[in-house]
């Protein structure tokens, strides 16, 4: 596991620093704002050449708000908990003076966004400096980040690897360490996804949770904003934050010993890999894990929720399609089109399909608190050779990467993305599934998890791009 930085002299500010760690090296007097801001361009220069993870870096703005929080400080002025703490965001929040392109050049000449997105606000507020805008797949539809307008995103841990999608910018520049946290959303697994892939924490919060307010929408229905985090109380602490609670009035989180948790069979123990397999059943062990749950028509819930994207997104970019169809990513534009084509009926079906879905998973968070499930059945595919294996045969990658983030979307239940510690393949990943409302339980089974050491980040080896 990676070591935390806690102690931050007046060197270089190194990679994999946390949150926690620089925020109190700034309060402290110990680290400037300043030096924190331009270390991280630094590094991130340094990195993001063979990465890709970044669209538009946001210098100005961001070492202007760390200079004023430098001041406050000099002034004796109390600061807030996140002072001085660089993050970015997935290109889909608003920034204020800067143009939201949700990974296209079809909005390259849309209006400055006219103030920063509802969670950024919350965010900027804390302390943190958002530094940059991260890359995405095209209006977040994709599980690669392979953008056509910006390029591809490659996996920290093997640039010769996908980072996933469609907020593979958000996981990779959090992965390779020049980011401690980093904004991306989730409609069919765009956090859950990249966060397997790349080794990162990851929060898929309950559906309507946190305001999406200045995030440029896919599916209404769907859409869900979250994070990464390099570190468990990283991932917590921004939570809350985004959450609007105040710093140290969380809720207190429940015993682990208490929760009731138990392992999604069926559609989620099938396709995976030999070494998931494994390392599912080591933290089932770890937990006392004995029962198993089965969802009631999972391959139903997937479509469900595939068709409620599809004919969202479409029927929102149909006006535009019909102006500048050709500026779109010929993949994007052709799913849009599809998408609007779809009946009203098929679409009013699936949301139906939708609520009974809902209430029966609801009975089942009855009798469990925590749901076990992997969040991709593998390790990061191959650029050059995207497939995966399903049902032992080989798919395509980007199409079959959600197989079982996708019908957990449909419940519109939190899910905490937590990357599985071991040392002998690349990134491994879980999804830890609660009721509505009930993230405090994932946290809690998390920390129990990550103190026995079954949870954590891995290191990444000393890449050619360091």
């Amino acid at each position: 596991m990676i070591n935390p930085v806690t102690d931050l002299p007046s060197t270089p500010l190194p990679r994999f620093a946390t949150a926690r760690a620089i925020a109190q090296a700034v309060r402290a007097g110990h680290r400037s704002a300043v030096s924190v801001i331009q270390d991280t361009f630094s590094n991130m220069r340094a990195v993001d050449p063979a990465l890709n993870c970044v669209t538009h870096m946001l210098e100005q703005d961001a070492l202007e708000q760390a200079a004023r929080i430098d001041c406050a400080r000099q002034a004796g002025a109390p600061l807030p908990p996140l002072a001085g703490v660089p993050f970015g965001v997935k290109d889909l929040f608003d920034i204020a003076g800067h143009v939201t392109t949700a990974g296209s050049k079809v909005l390259r000449h849309a209006p400055c966004a006219r103030q920063d997105a509802a969670i950024v606000q919350r965010l900027k507020a804390a302390g943190a400096i958002p530094v940059a805008k991260l890359n995405m797949d095209e209006f977040a539809y994709g599980f690669a980040t392979d953008n056509a307008h910006y390029g591809v995103t490659r996996n920290p841990h093997d640039p010769t690897r996908m980072a996933g999608g469609s907020s593979g910018g958000s996981a990779a520049a959090v992965a390779a360490g020049v980011l401690p946290f980093t904004l991306g959303s989730d409609t069919n697994g765009s956090i859950r996804v990249p966060a397997a892939l790349c080794g990162t924490w990851g929060i898929k919060p309950t559906f309507g949770r946190l305001p999406r307010d200045g995030a440029y929408p896919f599916s209404a229905s769907l859409d869900v904003v979250g994070s990464f985090a390099g570190t468990l109380d990283d991932l917590i602490d921004t939570f809350h934050i985004m959450d609007g609670v105040a710093s140290g009035d969380a809720p207190a989180e429940p015993d682990a010993a208490s929760l009731r948790v138990a392992r999604l069979g069926g559609w989620f123990a099938s396709s995976l890999s030999p070494a998931l397999t494994t390392l599912i059943e080591q933290v089932c062990t770890r937990l006392n894990v004995t029962q198993t749950v089965e969802l009631p028509h999972t391959a139903s819930a997937r479509a469900a929720s595939f068709l409620i994207t599809a004919a969202e997104g479409g029927n929102l970019h149909l006006p535009r399609l019909r102006q500048q169809a050709d500026d779109y990513d010929p993949a994007t534009r052709d799913r849009f089109l599809a998408g609007a084509m779809l009946a009203s009926s098929t679409y009013l079906q699936a949301q139906r399909f939708r609520s009974w879905f809902h209430a029966r998973i609801h009975q089942i968070f009855e009798q469990v608190d925590v749901l076990i499930a992997p969040a991709v059945m593998c390790e990061a595919p191959l650029l050059d050779d995207p497939t995966i294996l399903v049902d032992g045969k080989p798919v395509a990658a980007r199409a079959n990467l959600g197989l079982y983030t996708q019908p957990l979307t449909l419940a519109g239940v939190p899910v905490l993305a937590a990357p599985l510690l071991q040392t002998h393949t690349l990134p491994l990943g879980l999804q830890l599934v609660a009721a509505p409302g009930q993230e405090s339980a994932l946290f809690s089974i998390a920390r129990k998890l990550e103190r026995e050491g079954v949870l954590g980040i891995m290191p990444i080896p000393t890449p050619e791009y360091a």
